[in-house]
């Protein structure tokens, strides 16, 4: 019944998200503040489509938070579904293949802005919603807390849901946007690494310089910043920052060797990225350096004139934006702190630095023996005929903290994308097999859910 049902109506859920995905509503980015409202609004009607008996698009400081909610039984298990409609932006556009917020589907695979984060992966419990009422198989209590905010932090949903704990009641959060290994080998995610994100600014002479007249006599800020951003790693690959590793949990034995038995080809995996070798922390496996160990990157880099043809200047000033992801135990604003204090202390006194952080989140692991977990566990089982593999995640969704801390609540990270399907780069897609396996599995979730 289900199955037919999904596959009678597939033509109208992909024809709906696709819609959903033409409204290119990037958070970061303020001109697109009427796309991002568009898109809360589309959802908002399609959650009462779906049989919602109340849906609200709730104001904030900055984007809105679309609210739903069926309640059948105050006695029945209660689910918070979480997810966010806000993208990242689409740049560098000319990298991509087809327009970004034109979705196509090429190779059985949906090519979009936000088509595996998180449009696609958070219409799946949309459509699992309606399949569910429509079939008359709901077991289970159900709220949607879809935000617009999640790519910039989620500073607003962090007020939402501490002035919302009675409306937010739940017994388990289900979030779907994080990735599994595959198809043949389905798994659930059961840790996030935290994010400390800042950037810096390095600053020299008071304008820019001819490299002729001056080059060579006054310190060049890019040169500085490069070298800088360079001293913030040793050669072992470990961050240099004193004190950044104080109070990283460290893993035993037996549970780094349980990580590392997830099937993992690494001669595949350096094919698909285009690199004839990786790097990382030494000692640790491909596997660790992700989903277990703390990094720092820098994202982003600019200064000087980066324009057609030649100008030989001289900087005034450069630029950098720099992450940090954490693991458990590593407390985000500690370590923009660290950070801060240690960026200015390397600086040469011929520049002065600037350390604006921008967001920040904290690192979380998911209990694997909560009966939301076997729910989801069985419900893998059902669908896809194995039993998933818990895994530890290398991104971050901050949120997972904050459920715990205010709202009580453990999470379960049922995600249905791929780690190459490109989120956040050009090209990002998602397969219309995993949107549909998605579907039926959230739907069997509920029903085991529902029996707790």
């Amino acid at each position: 019944m289900i199955k037919e049902y999904i596959l009678n109506n597939k033509d109208r859920f992909l024809s709906e998200l696709f819609e959903w995905l033409r409204i290119p509503s990037i958070s970061a980015d303020k001109k697109y503040k009427n796309d991002v409202r568009k898109a809360a609004e589309f959802l908002a009607d399609k959650l009462k489509t779906a049989g919602a008996d109340k849906v609200e698009i709730c104001e904030t400081a900055g984007n809105p938070i679309v609210y739903g909610e069926k309640i059948i039984d105050a006695s029945f298990p209660t689910v918070l579904v979480y997810g966010h409609y806000d993208v990242q932006p689409a740049d560098p556009l000319e990298l991509w293949t087809s327009p970004p917020f034109e979705p196509v589907i090429k190779d059985e695979k949906i090519y979009a802005r936000g088509s595996c984060d998180d449009k696609g992966q958070a219409y799946m419990h949309v459509k699992a919603f309606e399949a569910m009422t429509k079939l008359n198989l709901l077991t289970c209590n159900i709220k949607f807390m879809i935000e617009g905010e999640e790519e910039v932090g989620s500073d607003n949903l962090g007020i939402f849901v501490t002035n919302n704990k009675q409306k937010l009641r739940a017994d388990v959060i289900l979030i779907s946007d994080t990735a599994m290994i595959s198809l043949e080998n389905p798994s659930i995610t059961t840790g996030l690494r935290g994010l400390s994100y800042v950037e810096v600014e390095v600053k020299g002479p008071n304008r820019d310089l001819h490299s002729g007249v001056y080059g060579g006599a006054v310190a060049n800020p890019i040169n500085v910043l490069c070298s800088m951003i360079a001293s913030l790693h040793d050669k072992d690959g470990r961050v240099t920052i004193p004190g950044f590793y104080d109070k990283v949990a460290e893993l035993n034995v037996s549970e780094r060797t349980a990580i590392n038995k997830a099937p993992f080809d690494l001669t595949a995996y350096k094919e698909e990225l285009g690199i004839k070798d990786i790097k990382g922390e030494k000692n640790y496996s491909t596997l660790e350096r992700t989903g277990i160990r703390p990094t720092l990157d820098a994202n982003g880099i600019w200064g000087g004139y980066i324009g057609e043809g030649a100008k030989t200047v001289l900087p005034s000033k450069a630029s950098a934006k720099i992450s940090m992801r954490l693991v458990p135990n590593q407390v985000s604003s500690e370590i923009t702190e660290l950070f801060t204090k240690h960026f200015a202390s390397i600086a040469p006194d011929y520049v002065t630095v600037k350390v604006s952080p921008l967001h920040g989140g904290e690192p979380a692991v998911t209990p694997t023996d909560s009966s939301s977990y076997k729910a989801a566990s069985k419900a893998f089982e059902e669908v896809f005929g194995k039993t998933p593999i818990p895994m530890r995640d290398g991104g971050s969704i901050p949120i997972v903290a904050l459920f715990k801390k205010e709202l009580n609540l453990d999470t379960v990270l049922m995600g249905f994308g791929f780690d190459t399907d490109a989120i956040h780069s050009p090209n990002e897609h998602f397969g219309v097999k995993n949107f549909t396996l998605g579907i039926e599995t959230i739907i069997c979730f509920y029903k085991h859910f529902g029996k707790k």
